[in-house]
C-alpha cells in the first residue's frame, strides 16, 4: 500500500512537470513572474485614434472670394442745417406766430417786434428826403439863370460859384436822405422775424411782452433741417490714410451703413463719407470723419448715439471660413483643423485679420480646396479617420 501512494505522487509530479515546460499547464505562480517578466507592448495615440471607427464631420471646401472689410465708429449726429433765430432791432415782442415743434419755411414770420418807433423813423427819413430833392429843384433853376447872367456880367464869378457848390450840395443831401430812408426801412423790416430756412423750430425762449435786443447771444428759437442728417464719428490716423488709399482705388464713394443706439438697431438707408477733418487730434491721434445721410421720414434726430460701418476695403480674392471652424489656444495662437486627402484630420495654424458677418478672414495658413472642419470639432483627435459632408451655413446668419 505504501509502495502504491508513493508511486502515484511521483507519477504526478512527473506528469505535472512535463506539461508546465511544454506549456499545456499555467501554474498561478509562474503566470505571475511570466507577465512581470515580459510585459505587452502599448498602442500609440496615433495608432489609437486610427483603430477607431471613422466619425463623420461637416467640412467647408476654401475658395477665394469677394469681401468687404469694414470699421465700426462710434458718433453722434447733428443737424444738415441749423438757424439760431436772433433779433437785430431792440423792442418789444408783440407776437409768436409760430406752435413750437412745429414745420416751418423758409421766409414765414415767426415774430412781429413792435414796430412803432422804427415807422416813425422810417417817415422822418422820408419827408427828408423829400426836403433835399426839394432844395435841389430850387438849386438848379438858380444855376441855369447865373450861367447866363455871368457871361453878361450880370452876377460876379463868385455868385456862381457859390450856386454851383449849392446844388452839388443839395444833390449830396438827397444821397444821404435816400440811405437814411433805406436804412430805416431795413429797421423797419427788422421787426418783423423771419425764418431763414425750411425745417423743424424748437421752444421759444421769449414770450409775447420780453425785451429783446438787436444781435444778443440767446436765440429767440432754433430751426432745423433735418431731410438730411450729419453723422460724426473719429478714426485713427492710420486707419485714415488706408481708408482713402481704399476709396481711390475704388470706382465709386464707399457707401456707409447705420446702426442706432445701444441696441444697435439697423437704419434702412445708406449714407455718404462727405470729408475728413484737416487737422488730426494730438492728444487721440483721431480725425473726425463726416458722413451724409437722408433722412425723409425725420427719425434720426440731432445728438443720437450712432454706430457708423464705414467700408474700409475690398479684396477680391480673399479667404475666409465659419468662425465656428476658429480655434483659439491658450497661449493666444489661432488654429483649424484640416482633412488631407486621406480624410485623416490634421492641426494647422492659421492666422485671422478680421471678422466679417459669420466668417473669419484669413491671412496666411489655408489655400483654396483645404477642407476645413466645421462641425465635429468635438468628436476628433490629431490623425483621425473621418468622413465627410459639406457644410451648410444657417440662413440666419
Amino acid at each position: 500500500m505504501k509502495r502504491f501512494l508513493l508511486g502515484f505522487i511521483t507519477a504526478v509530479l512527473i506528469g505535472g512537470g512535463y506539461l508546465y515546460f511544454t506549456g499545456q499547464l499555467s501554474l498561478p505562480w509562474a503566470g505571475a513572474k511570466k507577465s512581470q517578466a515580459s510585459p505587452q507592448p502599448q498602442q500609440t495615440h496615433a495608432q489609437s485614434a486610427q483603430a477607431r471607427p471613422p466619425v463623420e464631420v461637416a467640412v467647408y471646401t476654401v475658395k477665394p472670394q469677394e469681401v468687404v472689410l469694414t470699421k465700426d465708429l462710434a458718433g453722434r449726429t447733428s443737424a444738415y442745417q441749423v438757424a439760431e433765430i436772433r433779433p437785430q432791432v431792440t423792442g418789444i415782442i408783440l407776437k409768436r406766430m409760430f406752435t413750437q415743434g412745429s414745420l416751418v419755411n423758409k421766409g414765414q414770420q415767426l415774430y412781429q417786434i413792435d414796430p412803432s418807433t422804427y415807422k416813425a423813423a422810417y417817415e422822418s427819413a422820408a419827408a427828408s428826403l423829400v426836403r433835399a430833392e426839394a432844395d435841389v429843384k430850387a438849386a438848379e433853376p438858380k444855376l441855369a439863370r447865373y450861367s447866363r447872367l455871368v457871361k453878361m456880367g450880370g452876377v460876379s464869378r463868385q455868385v456862381y460859384d457859390d450856386t454851383v457848390a449849392a446844388l452839388a450840395q443839395a444833390k449830396a443831401d438827397v444821397a444821404v436822405a435816400k440811405a437814411n430812408l433805406a436804412t430805416a426801412k431795413i429797421n423797419l423790416d427788422y421787426t418783423k422775424v423771419f425764418s431763414p430756412i425750411s425745417g423743424r423750430i424748437g421752444k421759444s425762449s421769449v414770450t409775447e411782452g420780453a425785451l429783446v435786443t438787436a444781435n444778443q447771444t440767446t436765440a429767440l428759437a432754433v430751426v432745423q433741417n433735418l431731410d438730411q442728417i450729419y453723422v460724426d464719428v473719429n478714426q485713427s490716423s492710420e486707419e485714415l490714410m488706408a481708408l482713402k488709399k481704399g476709396l481711390n482705388n475704388s470706382e465709386q464713394n464707399s457707401m456707409v451703413s447705420l446702426f442706432i443706439g445701444k441696441e444697435s438697431t439697423p437704419y434702412d438707408l445708406k449714407g455718404k463719407l462727405l470729408f475728413s477733418d484737416a487737422t488730426v487730434d494730438q492728444g487721440t491721434g483721431m480725425v473726425q470723419l463726416r458722413i451724409l445721410f437722408p433722412n425723409p421720414e425725420k427719425e434720426l434726430l440731432p445728438g443720437l448715439f450712432v454706430r457708423a460701418r464705414v467700408e474700409q476695403s475690398r479684396q477680391d480674392k480673399a479667404i475666409a471660413v465659419p468662425q465656428q471652424a476658429v480655434v483659439r489656444n491658450a497661449d493666444g495662437s489661432v488654429s483649424v483643423w484640416v482633412v488631407n486627402e486621406q480624410n485623416t484630420v490634421e492641426y494647422q495654424p492659421v492666422e485671422v485679420s478680421q471678422a466679417v458677418k459669420d466668417q473669419w478672414v484669413v491671412s496666411a495658413g489655408l489655400s483654396p480646396g483645404d477642407r476645413v472642419v466645421v462641425e465635429g470639432l468635438q468628436k476628433i483627435s490629431p490623425q483621425a479617420k473621418v468622413t465627410t459632408v459639406e457644410y451648410k451655413a444657417s440662413t440666419n446668419s
